[in-house]
């Protein structure tokens, strides 16, 4: 579902690493729908992924097999199982159009793999307990920090710990800006670099004023730590008034700035918030530049176990988005 550039890279993505699946995890993986807000592509019967891709990359709406007369809820009848990709806009309002997307899919028993947020963000819970209810999976690397592996590290590699706080790194375009602002940049002109790479979006609302870090680290905490949180149960605030005074101001004190979502147990009390906050050389997430990402989880019985990396672009978001599907299989 949506055919923009996370779309499109997990296409190709998914045709380039068809062997592997089918030799590493016995996955003989197909490619049959893909839909666009204006129309949608349906291979039917057939099953060659490399046929569909070289479809959709040669202009979907004049394509003979493109069309405007197409469901989804056709297409899941007809395939009777499978998964779902969603790969729309985020919308943190509404949680459209993934929202409706996920619900009819969860309706005819299809697992879902995610990279956009709205949708889960705003329905957490209730998804995964009809997800549960129904026999199938829902997995959202790509909706948390796409190739840094956040959620799978706190589940798989932390089980049996108790989780005593979270704090991470978790957008590229405000780690990029504040390294860039380092070197002495302003704030204006590291964003307008970052979006002439194409890491940064034409309106970076969501990433720099803090919404995008506070979406990842409520579905972190929920997956993780089995809290219950909301949006508007997390503190935020963005980088969009930071001066090169302020950095300076860290420098001086030996500190660095970055833009962390954290996760605060205390009591019994669990506390999410985004904040810009000056760390220094102790700090695990003090040497993470650049448009890197990067999560500590600090538990009771492992200590602080951080990752970091992972790729800020749409080919990182849909090597998530594969590795989900593999893992829904393999489970």
């Amino acid at each position: 579902m949506g055919f923009g550039n996370v779309g499109k890279a997990f296409s190709r993505l998914m045709a380039d690493k068809r062997e592997i699946c089918r030799e590493r995890f016995g996955l003989n993986l197909r490619l049959k729908a893909i839909f666009r807000s204006k129309g949608a592509y349906f291979s039917g019967r057939r099953s060659d992924l490399t046929e569909t891709v070289e479809i959709m990359a040669s202009g979907t709406a004049d394509h003979p097999a493109w069309t405007t007369k197409l469901s989804l809820d056709e297409v899941l009848t007809e395939l009777k199982s499978g998964v779902l990709v969603e790969c729309t806009p985020t919308n943190i309002e509404t949680g459209e159009p993934g929202l409706s997307h996920i619900g009819q899919a969860l309706g005819r028993n299809w697992h879902i793999a995610a990279a956009s947020k709205g949708a889960l963000v705003l329905k957490f819970r209730e998804l995964m307990a009809r997800a549960n209810m129904n026999g199938v999976q829902i997995k959202f690397s790509g909706a948390t920090a796409a190739a840094l592996p956040t959620v799978d590290v706190g589940v798989l590699s932390l089980a049996g710990t108790e989780i005593l706080a979270i704090e991470g790194i978790l957008t590229g375009v405000t780690n990029l800006i504040l390294t860039r602002m380092e070197e002495g940049i302003t704030f204006q002109d590291a964003l307008k670099e970052a979006q002439a790479k194409g890491i940064a979006e034409p309106d970076p609302s969501l990433d720099v004023d803090g919404w995008d870090t506070a979406c990842k680290i409520l579905l972190i905490s929920n997956a993780v730590a089995g809290t219950g949180f909301s949006l508007s149960d997390v503190a935020r605030e963005g980088i969009r008034g930071v001066t090169i005074d302020d950095i300076q101001k860290a420098k001086s004190e030996g500190k660095i700035l970055k833009l962390l979502g954290r996760l605060v147990r205390d009591g019994g009390k669990d506390k999410a918030d985004v904040r810009l906050t000056a760390i220094d050389k102790t700090h695990p997430l003090f040497n993470v530049t650049g448009s890197n990402k990067a999560i500590t989880y600090f538990t009771d019985t492992m200590g602080a176990v951080t990752v970091s990396g992972g790729k800020s672009d749409p080919r990182g978001t849909a090597a998530a988005l594969l590795k989900d599907i593999i893992n829904i299989y393999r489970s």
